[in-house]
């Protein structure tokens, strides 16, 4: 293994470097007109050639500055590393949002660190909503305990609120069959919360956990570039994160306040959302 200064600090600033170049990438490919490049699992997953611009910078300025790092992003091929740092990275998460011109839609950087014990923890991860510009960062600190900051701020989750009072964010699969399964928890889950919001991208729900303008997170069929590096943005601001077998088959995650999570997670199983149930 190469030795290289990997401290959670260090990882958290290129994170962010490479982000914000990134945003500029995503917002200069708005600007000239975004269309459709191809399409993944279905029809309706789409990718922009603006996707694969950002993602190709991302992994050029990470080979510059940490050329022994693993990396995995969701438009390209695995790369191998001997630092025992991994950088998971979604080019653009929100890609249906960015194509319809919605101002929900973000570049995420995270870094996964490999412990002597061989056991793989995220440890740095950055969120930026391209469009807005805001800047959701975390890290682990001294002793595991999370920093999470928009904007340079320290950020909380909301406070403790009754399950029938909560605003609940989820998402929905690409592909047909699941998203038939999701529908009907979604309508067991409806009436047991305040209300629930589709807003289209995994990484900025999680940190709209984090600042407490949701009181929780749910999906099926999300991927590691979805959500490393805004469950650690949520779990730094005091929130709890779970994967679970989902019942189309696939991971289940469900984010939401510590302090109200174990409610949140009984009410999301017992309206048929994980497998088995």
């Amino acid at each position: 293994m190469t030795d290289r200064p990997a401290s959670p600090e260090a990882l958290r600033d290129v994170a962010l470097e490479v982000a914000r170049a990134a945003v500029g990438v995503v917002r200069e490919h708005a600007a000239r007109g975004v269309g459709v490049a191809a399409t993944k699992t279905s029809e309706v997953d789409v990718v922009t050639e603006a996707d694969r611009a950002s993602e190709a910078l991302i992994r050029s300025m990470l080979r510059e500055r940490r050329p022994d790092d693993a990396v995995l992003g969701e438009e390209g091929d695995d790369v191998a590393g001997t630092s025992g740092v991994r950088w998971v990275v979604d080019p653009i998460d929100g890609t249906v949002n960015f194509l319809y011109g919605i101002p929900q839609y973000a570049v995420s950087v995270a870094a996964e660190a490999t412990g002597p014990d061989g056991t793989a923890e995220v440890v740095a991860g950055v969120v930026v909503n391209a469009a807005t510009g805001t800047e959701y960062v975390a890290h682990l600190a001294a002793g595991g305990t999370g920093v999470a900051t928009r904007d340079g701020e320290r950020i909380r989750v909301a406070p403790p609120t009754p399950l029938g009072r909560r605003l609940v964010a989820t998402g929905f699969s690409y592909d047909s069959d699941l998203r038939e399964l999701q529908a009907r928890a979604l309508v067991r889950l409806l009436p047991r919360v305040r209300d629930v919001r589709r807003l289209g991208a995994c990484a900025l729900d999680l940190c709209h956990v984090a600042e407490g303008l949701v009181d929780g997170y749910v999906e099926e069929g999300v991927h590691l570039w979805d959500h490393a590096a805004g469950a650690l943005v949520a779990r730094a601001a005091g929130a709890r994160t779970a994967l679970l077998p989902g019942v189309g088959g696939r991971d289940l995650l469900v984010a939401a306040p510590a302090h109200g999570f174990d409610e949140l997670l009984a009410a999301v199983v017992d309206s048929g959302y994980a497998a088995g149930e």
